[in-house]
């Protein structure tokens, strides 16, 4: 990892944060104490930002350098705000088709799955501010750029958002291995949020309560289920195709 990733020092860090820098998130050694230390994290809290007590071991992996206990990440992306999106969406007149991502940590795979994204002409990516990948330099290399032109939005509670889209009038699908029904049977033409899980955990229980529907891509081989990103292009392509796009 480059230089330009991250920034270390406390009084880095607050600067970063006072400048308006996009911060991922910040690692700051546990027991860390002093009047500047208060100063960082009451603007983390504040600014909604992101941070993790860990062992000094864990800073010094990242950095030998004087730390001084603290190592933010910087964001490759500007995050985006899922209540100022949908809105604007449905003022425009459109459709909105939205995918939310729950705890998919595999860089590369989220990367994948954002070009895919990207390429569908989807409105928004909806990721968990903890547990999920970091949009470092290989997912925005993965998704071969698309990261830079999608709306990729930061929920601090991931069943908070979704229950948002709901009480916004998006339609919730689950995409699930264990599920009984095709995903040719699902309406897609509607407003809709599309969630996909990670593949070794699929989507949490409590996320796939909130569904409306749960649909599953038929597997006819030996392997018993696809790639995430593959399992992504699968649903978004069929939503394009039954609402009608002229592109398509």
């Amino acid at each position: 990892m480059g230089n330009s990733d991250y920034i270390f020092g406390i009084r880095p860090v607050i600067e970063a944060i006072i400048a308006g820098k996009e911060i991922e998130k910040v690692l700051v050694k546990k027991g860390l104490m002093g009047l500047h230390s208060d100063e960082l994290t009451s603007m983390l809290r504040n600014h909604g930002i992101p941070f993790q007590l860990v062992p000094v071991e864990r800073l010094n992996r990242v950095t030998h350098k004087n730390h001084q206990g603290v190592v933010a990440f910087v964001a490759h992306v500007v995050y985006q705000k899922l209540d100022s999106i949908i809105p604007f969406i449905f003022e425009q007149g459109r459709n909105p088709l939205i995918l939310v991502l729950d705890h998919i940590t595999d860089v590369r795979n989220f990367g994948a799955v954002c070009r895919t994204a990207e390429c569908a002409g989807i409105d928004a990516v909806v990721i968990p501010e903890h547990g999920a990948a970091q949009i470092n330099a290989d997912a925005v290399k993965t998704s071969s750029g698309a990261l830079h032109n999608l709306n990729v939005c930061r929920a601090k509670n991931l069943k908070d958002s979704i229950k948002f889209l709901k009480d916004s009038g998006l339609f919730i699908i689950a995409a699930s291995e264990k599920a009984m029904d095709s995903y040719l049977e699902a309406d897609l033409t509607m407003p809709l949020a599309i969630i996909m899980g990670s593949e070794e955990t699929g989507i949490s229980p409590e996320i796939m309560k909130l569904a409306d529907a749960v649909v599953k891509i038929p597997v006819l081989g030996a392997i018993q289920s696809l790639n995430v990103s593959a399992s992504a292009a699968v649903l978004l392509y069929e939503a394009l195709r039954q609402r009608g796009e002229k592109s398509m």
